[in-house]
């Protein structure tokens, strides 16, 4: 029983760790000064981030042809948008696919493709609810342009959100992701944008749920309609 409680918890990734450390340090604090109330809520706190900071081993799918969602979440967005400034992509509008992480998601992001980082942008910004749409132009945002073996390009955008203040990057310019890499995490709440090549065929609805590192949002190979979906 208390190993199937443990394994809802662990791994906790390292950037979680001080943070671990602090929510128990206050809970500490809450059960000497405060009754005994306070002192639980700081225990449900305590869990509660490291729970946020959870980082499962995830099965990718090998095949180039498919892009990976890098964010657990669900899927808020499907539509035609300009590119952005920040991304070194070729083309007036693209398929842009957005995967919103609330607070009870893993926010370990992972790459989408196997792919070269061949720029980095960071956009300093506001902290507006990341399921917004002006939140893509606003809020404090990371830029990753992946290059693939065959000289596509695929834009990945982590977007901080209303309670997010910080985005932690694991990886750097010239770097050599693999799908399903660990490339950053966004802390409390956020949004990751996939920017698609021209021809790509889409395979997630909106609404749908996202695993990081296992769904596939789309084919690069264009083959097949895109799917609808209902909720049942």
């Amino acid at each position: 029983m208390l190993n199937s409680i443990l394994s809802i918890f662990v791994p906790v990734h390292r950037e979680g760790y001080r943070f671990i450390a602090i929510f128990a340090a206050v809970t500490l604090v809450l059960f000497w000064l405060l009754p005994d109330f306070f002192g639980w809520l700081g225990v449900v706190a305590t869990l509660w981030c490291a729970y946020f900071f959870r980082d499962p081993e995830r099965v990718t799918p090998q095949d180039p042809n498919l892009v990976i969602s890098p964010a657990d979440g669900r899927i808020s967005a499907i539509e035609q948008v300009a590119i952005p400034p920040e991304l070194a992509l070729e083309g007036d509008k693209l398929t842009r696919i957005s995967v919103f992480m609330n607070v009870f998601d893993v926010h370990v992001n992972r790459s989408p493709v196997d792919g070269e980082v061949l720029q980095m942008s960071y956009i300093a910004g506001k902290f507006i609810n990341a399921e917004l749409d002006k939140a893509s132009e606003h809020n404090e945002r990371q830029a990753l342009t992946l290059e693939l073996p065959d000289k596509r390009r695929i834009g990945v955008v982590q977007i901080a959100g209303l309670v997010a203040r910080r985005i932690v990057g694991f990886t750097s310019q010239g770097a050599r992701l693999q799908a399903g890499q660990r490339f950053g995490l966004i802390r409390f709440g956020s949004r990751v944008d996939v920017y698609l090549p021209e021809g790509t065929a889409v395979r997630v609805c909106v609404g749908q749920l996202a695993v990081a590192g296992e769904t596939v949002l789309a084919d690069l190979s264009g083959s097949g309609p895109a799917p609808t979906g209902r909720k049942a």
